[in-house]
């Protein structure tokens, strides 16, 4: 499961805005310390799956699938003759045994969650046998709560189902994790439950089904339906498997002699490859580093409207959400998908071929996956590019109020769907790569070897992992599970430094600032020193300490931590010509960032100036426009030096952000001069670039933007077509709502989070009230759809904003206007209500 999209829209658009939604933090983290703490225990298996046979049908009008089901089990230690089953708000039809062709009724009770079994007979640990169930599924009409990572969890879905929508795809997906495959099938939908499967689908001939495993089959009905037949014929978990039906173009790809298939909308099946072109690659790359070869027969990815989520790891058959669809001209800017498309392909190992036992050791799935990121990063882009997103991932858990204060492996939780979030991803993959780094690359992957060929097709859980590695590398791992995985929190290091003359020493001064008890710190110091660099290994073990060696003269740099590995957060006392000393010296991408990051704090002196020129030249591409961004040119001595090199980065650099980054700064100059840059840079095929470039001409001339957004309309997504919005909401009115409101609603989680400033000001401006209810109507839908984000309390700000305009516009308007004022506003008070009760 993926959640990063989502994620990194809230950080984008909400952390900015902290103060409008810090007493929401406060609230989750209060309800976190007084939640009822009850202990998880893994479930009892009494029975274990076999083998599930499943024959559906779907009813498109009621959105109700029409199933049988022949699930094979048996005792899985002790001898019983009663069985229970997840079956969430179905019509159960009838239950029976099955033997061979013959089914004989069996007593049953059923309460809407679970079928409870009498069996007739008792069955010992050595006997199979076979429940014949015929059901109705009923997913619109069942009820349950979504998580962070999964906003709904009724299993099966049905868009569109009635064609209603112009434009929008007739599909069929479903989303098993956590506990949603049993509101499509009775199951024992527990991760440590692992069975074959066989999935008969009965479809109108016009579609293209997707499942688990292989098509062994399909043939054509007389009603003009289909009958396609998926087969898997190695275990896997109920949570894991999937179905999906509808108009998808099939691009076939392969890995030696194993499909790889894409399946995309048609308007998107031309850039397939574009899209997922570097799967096969993954996998080689996946497969070599942990030495088990791809462990199923085939793999799939589809993408799917209307995604509850990121993306879904089914079993060779990996679903993902619409934002992954893009052009090549999309592409030009960066894969939306990419990181995703490693975290979901790296899941079928850690989480399909080996699968937490309980959702308290989640982490042996998902952070394995988010760890997974990094080493596709490094080995695609470099290591700077891994360093990034490991580094980016501890940001995401150290900015999280509430993280603190849970362990990763949690036996104590109020409710499974809380185990999906940052502690889980982020901070559970930069506490991998730590313990890689410290066991060292060999050692490391191959106790993920071990760990997995121990537990192939079956469960695992944080204890065997480390047993795993404890064996190969030979050393005693209690301390660091017991610390990173057993408990919370995180060092908060403060280093600060003294350097001896008169006795030629340099002293290095340690203090962790945590309320909690000592954490254990193996890590590198670098010290630089006529022109030579040492390396020291030294052990933090208590909260205060202190590292001292004679050095011949006062060090340029000591640099603690010299690998950034650390999981902290920390107050570096160095001083900004050290930080200088360390951009060009050290060489690590997160020692150029933190120097990058002392310098904007120091913008106004020389040195940090200096670091700042310097980083517009860095290699990585994220920190170059750190630079351009915080390289004000309001300085005109400033601006004198470094304008030439930004006017040739907006025109030349390699990477469009780069690019578009230079145009925004150089628009912010609002001079006319530059107006020409601007002109030539709309006609470059980035959308980013695009975007920046008519938000400058924006600043400088209004109706010229305008005219021209006019013209980019018909071709424009993403950044250009935020900036197109820009200028309507200053320029635009009902002429511009039409392009708005298909901007909005077409737009991804990321790029529909940046739009909602300029769309509610766009209704500032609206006079037609059904254009008007339109746009509330899509506010209000976001607020509940991403309410665990905070997103609720943010349209609200921008919603009372579009109420005080049209107040004003009440007290100067025309007699003959005031009524339909009258009447948007009472529309928009109606929906801020209706947001507020959510």
């Amino acid at each position: 499961m993926k959640i990063t999209q989502i994620s990194k829209a809230f950080s984008i658009i909400f952390l900015s805005l902290a103060t409008l939604i810090g007493n929401a933090q406060n609230k989750s983290i209060d309800s976190t310390q007084n939640e009822e703490k009850i202990y998880r225990a893994t479930p009892d298996k009494i029975n274990d799956l076999v083998h599930t046979k499943l024959d559906v049908k779907f009813d498109y009008k009621k959105c109700y699938l029409y199933g049988k089901a022949w699930i094979t089990l048996k005792p899985h230690f002790y001898p019983t003759n009663s069985l229970t089953l997840d079956a969430k708000g179905m019509d159960i039809k009838n239950v029976s045994i099955n033997n061979g062709s013959i089914n004989s009724p069996l007593k049953f009770t059923y309460d809407s969650l679970q079928l409870k079994i009498n069996l007739g007979k008792t069955y010992k640990s050595s006997e199979n046998y076979t429940i014949y169930i015929a059901y109705t599924a009923k997913p619109n009409e069942y009820k349950a709560k979504g998580s962070q990572a999964i906003t709904d969890a009724k299993g099966l879905y049905f868009i569109n189902p009635d064609s209603s929508v112009k434009g929008k795809p007739v599909q069929i997906w479903t989303q098993g994790e956590t506990e949603g495959s049993s509101v499509w099938f009775p199951t024992i939908d527990h991760p440590n439950q692992k069975t074959t499967e066989e999935i008969i689908m009965t479809v109108p001939s016009k579609y293209v089904t997707l499942s688990n495993g292989a098509l062994i089959s399909q043939k054509k009905n007389n009603d003009g339906t289909r009958t396609d037949t998926w087969k898997m014929d190695k275990p896997h978990s109920p949570y894991l498997f999937m179905m999906a039906v509808g108009d998808f173009k099939i691009y076939h790809d392969k890995y030696k002699n194993i499909p790889v298939d894409y399946y995309l909308e048609p308007a998107y099946a031309s850039y397939a490859k574009d899209i997922f072109g570097k799967t096969p690659a993954m996998i080689d790359f996946y497969s070599k580093k942990l030495g088990i070869e791809y462990p199923w027969n085939k793999y799939a990815q589809i993408v799917v409207r209307d995604y509850v989520s990121g993306a879904m790891e089914n079993t060779t058959a990996t679903l993902h959400g619409e934002y992954v669809q893009q052009t090549k001209r999309e592409l030009l800017d960066g894969s939306n998908g990419e990181e995703t498309i490693a975290h979901e392909l790296f899941h079928q190992w850690f989480g399909d071929y080996v699968t937490t036992e309980s959702w308290s050791n989640l982490s042996v799935n998902e952070s394995f996956a988010d760890f997974s990121e990094t080493l596709w990063a490094e080995h695609s882009e470099g290591k700077d590019a891994g360093d990034a997103h490991n580094y980016e991932s501890m940001q995401a858990y150290l900015g999280t109020p509430d993280a603190k204060l849970k362990n990763l492996i949690r036996f104590n939780y109020k409710d499974k769907e809380d185990m999906f979030d940052v502690v889980t991803y982020q901070k559970g993959g930069r506490i991998l790569n730590m313990l890689r780094n410290y066991l060292g690359e060999d050692a490391f992957f191959k106790g993920l070897n071990l760990y997995l060929k121990t537990n192939a097709y079956s469960n695992g859980e944080a204890q065997q992992l480390r047993l795993a590695l404890e064996q190969v590398s030979g050393k005693d791992l209690n301390w660091f599970f017991n610390q990173w995985y057993y408990g919370a929190g995180n060092p908060d290091l403060n280093i600060t430094y003294k350097w001896d003359d008169k006795n030629k020493t340099q002293t290095v001064y340690l203090t962790q600032k945590q309320k909690l008890d000592a954490f254990i710190l193996p890590m590198k110091i670098d010290v630089y020193a006529s022109g030579k660099k040492i390396t020291l290994e030294h052990w933090m073990l208590s909260k205060t300490d202190s590292v001292c060696f004679p050095l011949e003269v006062k060090p340029d740099l000591v640099n603690v931590d010299a690998d950034k590995i650390l999981l902290m957060s920390k107050k570096d006392t160095k001083t900004v010509q050290e930080f200088a000393f360390q951009y060009k010296n050290a060489p690590l991408y997160v020692d150029r960032l933190e120097a990058v990051e002392a310098a904007i704090k120091k913008i106004n002196t020389k040195e940090a100036q200096e670091i700042l020129i310097a980083a517009l030249k860095d290699p990585f591409y994220g920190l170059r426009i750190e630079a351009i961004n915080n390289l004000k040119l309001d300085n005109e001595e400033l601006k004198k030096q470094i304008l030439p090199s930004i006017i040739n980065i907006a025109k030349n650099d390699a990477n469009t952000l780069v690019r578009a980054a230079a145009i925004e700064s150089i628009g912010n100059l609002q001079d006319k001069t530059y107006l020409p840059v601007f002109i030539e840079s709309i006609k470059n095929p980035s959308y980013a670039i695009e975007g920046a470039a008519l938000n400058s001409i924006a600043a400088i001339d209004m109706s010229q933007a305008k005219a021209l957004a006019k013209n980019l309309e018909k071709d424009s997504k993403g950044p250009l077509s935020s900036a197109i919005v820009n200028v309507y909401s200053v320029e635009g009115s009902d002429a511009e709502f039409p392009y708005v409101y298909q901007s909005f609603t077409e737009a991804g989680i990321q790029s529909k989070f940046q739009l909602i400033p300029g769309f509610a000001s766009l209704l500032m401006n609206v006079n037609n009230i059904d254009n008007l209810k339109k746009g509330l109507v899509e506010l209000k839908s976001m607020s509940k759809q991403y309410k665990n984000y905070g997103a609720d309390k943010y349209i609200n700000v921008m919603l009372n904003n579009v109420l005080k305009s049209k107040q004003n516009d009440l007290d100067k308007a025309a007699a003959n206007d005031k009524a339909n004022l009258q009447t948007q506003i009472q529309e928009i008070e109606k929906t801020i209500n209706d947001i507020n009760m959510l």
